[in-house]
């Protein structure tokens, strides 16, 4: 399969600059997180598969065997995936997904093994997170330290997030025994985590009405949510470092530090927004592509996966779509 070369464009202040952007892989199926492991991609599809894009651009899908069948409540599926640190030996990952059981909706953290055509999960790490039909968090990330982070929402119920007794709203941590500590409080619907050079944590999470959040993450903290939004502040609560404002939706999803800047992908906002995390700025917007999941730096180029198939965008033909942008 030969790659296209495609244009889009970014806004740059006032003004639109067209970029070579390559369209590596389409018909991809809801995608959620992309990983990389030398020349192929690892893609987490909401349905219950893994798409496996190889350089040539193939894609096939394989199937995610589960000790339960996937919730079909909104934003519920396959969600957050990554490969383990020694996947080229143990060829395993952790996945997140939300499954049913008795009428109600939970959400799950797992280890699954590539078997020839199919992963297998062989590992359930941490179980029955009650969630709704919204808000279930869901990324996981290797962290700089070798541990598992793990995002989770607050299943749309702000008073969750700031209830010690539940995991959700909450980013959680796995320690060296396998077990959980919650690493921060006080989040609504967060979906994106990413470290920079110097090791410090930053996570990005879709606020009420407006008020998307990049935050920078430090263990024992608490983010606020729903005491304080957006701009707002109060004494022992996080503020964001950057913020949507009150009349803007960003809703961001996964995020990447490539080349000294943060790389945010924007569901609502169908961009990829390109953020200086030390001045707070914004400083553009690469558009064209509809509703983006995810972003991944392999420090060369970007790539960013669209989910205009997950219900609530206007698919083109062979959406979803993996891009790869160079910077």
């Amino acid at each position: 399969m030969k790659r296209l070369l495609l244009f889009a464009f970014v806004l740059i202040g006032c003004s639109d600059e067209k970029i070579p952007t390559e369209k590596i892989a389409p018909n991809l199926d809801t995608p959620w997180s992309i990983n990389k492991y030398k020349n192929t991609f690892y893609i987490s599809e909401r349905v219950g598969t893994i798409a496996e894009v190889t350089n040539s651009g193939k894609v096939m899908h394989k199937e995610v065997k589960l000790s339960n069948d996937l919730s079909d409540a909104s934003e519920a599926g396959l969600l957050g995936f990554v490969l383990k640190n020694d996947f080229g030996e143990s060829r395993e990952a952790f996945a997140y997904y939300t499954y049913d059981q008795n009428g109600d909706s939970f959400n799950r953290v797992v280890t699954i093994r590539q078997e020839n055509d199919i992963w297998k999960e062989i590992a359930i790490h941490l179980d029955s997170i009650p969630t709704g039909n919204i808000h279930h968090g869901g990324r996981l990330k290797i962290g700089p330290d070798g541990y598992l982070y793990v995002t989770i929402g607050d299943a749309g119920n702000p008073s969750n997030a700031q209830d010690a007794k539940l995991l959700n709203g909450k980013i959680l941590r796995m320690k060296k025994d396998r077990t959980f500590e919650i690493y921060t409080t006080g989040h609504r619907n967060p979906q994106g985590l990413a470290w920079d050079e110097d090791g410090t944590l930053y996570e990005a999470e879709h606020g009420q009405s407006a008020n998307d959040e990049i935050n920078r993450i430090e263990q024992g903290k608490n983010y606020g949510y729903p005491i304080i939004q957006g701009t707002e502040t109060k004494d022992g609560l996080e503020s964001p470092i950057i913020t949507s404002g009150y009349r803007d939706t960003w809703a961001p999803s996964g995020i990447t530090f490539h080349k000294g800047k943060l790389y945010v992908a924007s569901l609502r906002g169908e961009a990829v927004k390109v953020m200086n995390v030390s001045t707070g700025d914004v400083e553009r917007s690469i558009t064209g592509f509809g509703r983006v999941r995810d972003v991944f730096s392999d420090g060369e180029y970007i790539y960013f996966v669209t989910n205009n198939t997950d219900g609530r965008g206007s698919p083109n033909n062979g959406d979803d779509v993996l891009y790869r942008l160079k910077e």
